[in-house]
């Protein structure tokens, strides 16, 4: 197993030093999934709800979460988002929400695309639980990301 890079030597946490990293194109590709019944993904895709289309407040709701998420997640460098893209689409049994971010850094985007996911989901929830409280929030994970070091990773 290889040494996690957010804890030092005496096993405290810190944020990573990426002063001499090359800078590259970085992209990253989250996607999460709300499962809801029938009757609620009817409502979301109609745009009729009581709070409006609920898909597009997702939407920004994801981008805005992209742009602050060295606010959320402690060790998370804050980076110049160069695109973030979040798409709210219907799936079987829910709505699918998939993340794309780009950057040109020292560091990758892997946290601001599932920071971006995340919040567009619970805004998804939010929007809709007035018609369902048992929505799940599933699957949310990195689908790819490229750039960097580590090179290019596909979860395949």
């Amino acid at each position: 197993m290889s040494k996690l890079t957010h804890i030092d030597e005496t096993g405290r946490a810190r944020m990573v030093d990426v002063s001499d990293k090359a800078v590259t194109a970085r992209e990253a590709v989250a996607e999460g999934f709300v499962r809801m019944a029938p009757q609620t993904l009817a409502l979301a895709l109609s745009g009729e709800g009581k709070k409006g289309d609920v898909r597009a407040v997702a939407e920004i709701a994801g981008v805005m979460a992209a742009k602050r998420t060295s606010d959320l997640i402690p060790m998370c460098h804050p980076l110049p988002i160069a695109r973030a893209e979040v798409r709210v689409e219907a799936g079987e049994g829910g709505l699918s929400v998939t993340a794309r971010v780009k950057t040109t850094g020292q560091t990758g985007v892997e946290m601001e695309a599932l920071t971006a996911v995340s919040v567009a989901c619970l805004t998804l929830y939010d929007m809709l639980k007035a018609a369902e409280k048992g929505m799940v929030i599933e699957g949310v994970r990195l689908v790819s990301k490229t750039g960097g070091k580590s090179g290019d990773w596909n979860a395949g």
